[in-house]
């Protein structure tokens, strides 16, 4: 829930000097409500610190915890990884039969005729089932909503590839539907990005962790300290090609494979 989560996110967006923030995700969903939040709090801390947001799913990321990847300006996985789930569901039991079986009287007292709703121990009601139900289109229009409005035109053929009745499918597969927009983990990117502040703090300042890299004899040649103004294209193409080379390795293992 977002209580258990609020701290580190915070703590992670407050950084000095940061550009992104990666964050894993291994959850098969749960409330609907807290995965809202938390998908809603990213957002909150991204704008507000003007940082970009790359999401990782690891073995799941599906109904609920596929919602909050959503949060990322970017969504990688596992080839293998399950992603999407993008549905609605509620289950539960009926005991009416065993209570009576087994000589066990319900005794239920309530104040509203509906507070005793889908009650397990008698029978079903079909106005019950049809509330319940006008309650879950509800919640999957929010949530095809967020998946809309994240995606967009990435997406291919919704309607046509199932995307949104509550089916799932493997980071590969997910891929060419639009659900992600690479396959690859935190650690092959946060490697990338370790050697992106790697060479803005070089070149931007002449130093690295305090001590003077670039000799003083260097500027007195000539040399102007300009690297953070060469930052962005410098980096865009760093990142560029490193994430190539990573992209064009994984497709020729799974190619192999």
């Amino acid at each position: 829930d977002l209580a258990g989560q609020r701290d580190i996110l915070k703590k992670a967006f407050s950084l000095k000097k940061i550009s992104h923030v990666a964050i894993s995700i291994n959850s098969p969903g749960g409330s609907p409500v807290q995965s809202h939040l938390i998908y809603s709090y990213i957002r909150q801390l991204a704008e507000k610190n003007k940082v970009k947001v790359i999401i990782f799913a690891e073995d799941v990321a599906a109904s609920g915890g596929y919602l909050i990847s959503y949060a990322g300006d970017e969504i990688y996985a596992n080839s293998s990884s399950i992603i999407g789930s993008i549905g609605v569901i509620s289950a539960s039991f009926g005991f009416k039969d065993l209570i009576q079986k087994i000589g066990v009287e319900r005794r239920v007292y309530t104040a509203g005729k509906n507070k005793s709703t889908l009650d397990p121990f008698v029978e079903e009601k079909e106005e019950d089932v049809k509330r319940l139900k006008n309650i879950q289109l509800e919640l999957h229009a929010d949530f095809i909503k967020v998946v809309e409005t994240s995606r967009g035109s990435k997406l291919k053929d919704p309607e046509k590839n199932n995307i949104f009745t509550g089916e799932f499918w493997t980071g590969k597969t997910a891929l060419g539907l639009g659900l992600i927009d690479g396959i690859g983990n935190a650690a092959g990117y946060g490697l990338i990005l370790i050697l992106v502040a790697f060479f803005r703090e070089l070149l931007g300042s002449g130093k690295l962790f305090g001590f003077q890299v670039i000799p003083d004899a260097v500027y007195e040649l000539g040399y102007v300290n300009n690297g953070l103004m060469l930052l962005s294209p410098m980096a865009l193409i760093t990142v560029g090609i490193l994430i190539w080379i990573q992209r064009s390795r994984n497709r020729t293992l799974i190619e192999k494979n």
